[in-house]
Order: structure tokens, then sequence, then C-alpha cells
């Protein structure tokens, strides 16, 4: 077996450590969304709010490009998770009206 580069393996330990990071992260965003679902299931509001949506895309591609991460990727991840979001959302409407 070959011997990886000490290098290689502190960079793959940095990796694990961000990607054990951006799980915390998103289970806490998930964990305010769902509050924020059971808000709006309360007071009758819709799952989705398009404006707000577009408001933090515009907002997300600024801070990926002012972090020099591809504005594109950010807008694909943040598209990903508000339709997980959205559907959490629609689920816990659905659960509150029996």
């Amino acid at each position: 077996m070959t011997q990886l580069p000490a290098e290689l393996t502190e960079l793959r330990a940095s990796i694990d450590n961000l990607d054990q990071a951006l799980i915390c992260l998103l289970a806490e965003r998930f964990k305010v969304t769902q509050r924020v679902g059971h808000l709006k299931a309360a007071k009758g509001l819709p799952a989705a709010d398009p404006a707000r949506e577009q408001q933090q895309i515009a907002r997300l591609r600024r801070l990926a490009d002012e972090a020099g991460l591809d504005p594109e990727f950010a807008q694909k991840l943040l598209a990903f998770i508000v339709t997980e979001v959205v559907r959490h959302h629609e689920q816990i409407a659905r659960d509150t009206r029996g």
C-alpha cells in the first residue's frame, strides 16, 4: 500500500472537520425552519414565500461572490435547501390541519 503524503492527510482531516461543521450548521438551520413552519401553519400562512426566496437568492449570490465561491453553486445549494424547507412546511401545515 502506498503511503499518503502527510499534507494530503492533513488536508483531508480539514475537509472532514468542515463537513462536520456544515452538517451541524444545516441541522441548526432546519431546526429554526421547523419553528418557522409551525408558526406559518398556526397563522395560516403559505409554506412558500417567493418574495423572501428571491431576496435570499440575491443575498446569497452576493455573499458567495464576496467569499470567492461560485454564485451559481450557492444559488443551486440554496434552491435545494429551500425546496426541502417548503416540503417540511407543507407537511407541518397538513399535520396541523389534521
